[in-house]
């Protein structure tokens, strides 16, 4: 056998796929759950802090504390198991139980939490359920009783599961304590491990529906913000078409516009890529638990569908309007810059045709000069010849007016020439 280098992280990766391994329950049970967030860049938080608030509450209990680079755990804790996820921008606690008290989802079971523990948590609640797993009934009326004692019956879902391994039920509502409640009947026929599942996927659904709904607060209040830079856009698209606005002032305001628009698109992209994520990881887990109709209830993705999604294609039009708006004010700056190159292309031709004007009239200006040039430099040229003609006065006879007559003209023409052939040989 050759032997081979293994790339670095090899191991450290598969490893990774095994790491989070499902809880073993059986009925009956009690599981606590609970989701903290920061409210704010929660994705770019300090993560050692909810490891940090992880080991505090391992001390407390007295468990063996966590690795300081560990994402995940699970492990006793006192007389509990504690399963601790740390996600992109969230940590969850699962907490199990063996056994059910006498009152349906008493909130004293969230007790396992100390209140110290829980005022110190690195960010807030962003859901939190008690989840009662019980063997599932001969009977499906006493199944029926237990639904309409636990939950509000207009937004009951129920399903039966995984090939009737279990019956799952929850109203999605907030109690009075400030938690989820889900109920799992389980089939005796069930294996633990496979009841784990179940519970995890219960939990995952209720943990990433609420983290998408944070998409949903969001545009809700961005919605007046991007009613208002629409009727904006609309308005400056309608002075486009007129000429009464300066084109560079409206230019101005579209790139204001725009930089605005720009501004939401960053600070939301995020938002919208994680709802989306978690919208599709929702659908994924109802799916997996392949759901069937139970006692003619709605089940949990039917509820979904009419609860969760309009919530969620909220979000998408949101998004898609923040991307039209973009493009609406990219495309109409675009079209104004345009029509300002032309108006100032307009402008350069009327300077153009002002300045060969001026160069015309400079030229006839130029000529007028010349021949009074070739005048002044005649008179002076006349003068000084006729200085060197007048001894021929005596010798001649005629006077110096017939003089000065008779080479007026050749030094006239003399001048004019000269000047003409000095032209030529600059131009």
């Amino acid at each position: 056998m050759v032997p081979i280098k293994d790339y670095p992280h090899r191991y450290a990766l598969t490893g990774e796929l095994h790491a989070r391994p499902f809880p073993a329950l059986n009925a009956p049970s009690t599981a606590v759950f609970l989701s903290v967030k920061q409210p704010h860049d929660a994705a770019a938080r300090d993560k050692s802090l909810d490891l940090a608030h992880l080991s505090q509450l391992l001390e407390h209990y007295g468990a063996p504390l966590p690795d300081p680079a560990a994402t995940h755990y699970y492990g006793e804790m006192g007389k509990y198991w504690l399963k601790w996820e740390q996600h992109t921008e969230f940590v969850t606690y699962t907490v199990f139980l063996e056994g059910v008290s006498d009152r349906a989802f008493d909130p004293g079971a969230f007790e396992v939490f100390p209140d110290y523990w829980l005022e110190a948590a690195p960010g807030g609640r962003i859901t939190s359920a008690l989840l009662r797993l019980m063997p599932m009934p001969h009977d499906e009326g006493a199944i029926a009783d237990h639904l309409s004692d636990w939950f509000v019956p207009e937004s009951l879902a129920v399903a039966s599961v995984l090939d009737r391994a279990a019956v799952v039920a929850s109203d999605f509502r907030i109690d009075s304590a400030g938690h989820l409640r889900i109920a799992v009947f389980v089939d005796p026929s069930t294996g633990s491990r496979r009841t784990g599942r179940i519970v995890q996927r219960l939990c995952e659904i209720e943990t990433y529906k609420s983290a998408s709904m944070l998409g949903f607060e969001m545009v809700r209040g961005m919605g007046p913000q991007l009613s208002l830079l629409d009727a904006k856009l609309t308005d400056l698209m309608a002075q486009m078409r007129g000429s009464s606005a300066l084109a560079e002032d409206t230019l101005h305001a579209l790139l204001d516009i725009s930089v605005e628009l720009e501004t939401l698109a960053v600070k939301s992209a995020f938002r919208f890529g994680a709802t989306g994520a978690y919208q599709a990881i929702v659908n994924q887990r109802i799916q997996v638990l392949r759901e069937e109709r139970f006692m003619g209830r709605q089940g949990f993705g039917e509820f979904m569908m009419r609860r969760y999604e309009p919530a969620m294609r909220t979000v998408a039009s949101t998004d898609t309007r923040l991307q039209s708006m973009s493009a609406r004010a990219i495309r109409a700056s675009e079209l104004l810059r345009t029509r300002v190159d032309v108006e100032r292309s307009a402008q350069n031709q009327a300077i153009l045709a002002s300045m060969d004007k001026r160069a015309d009239l400079q030229l006839r200006l130029q000529h007028t000069v010349e021949g009074l040039s070739v005048v002044a430099i005649s008179y002076y040229a006349v003068s000084l010849v006729g200085y060197l003609a007048y001894p021929l006065v005596e010798v001649f006879g005629v006077s110096k007016g017939m003089l000065t007559a008779m080479i007026t003209l050749p030094v006239v023409a003399g001048v004019w020439w000269s000047l003409r052939r000095l032209r030529k040989k600059i131009g």
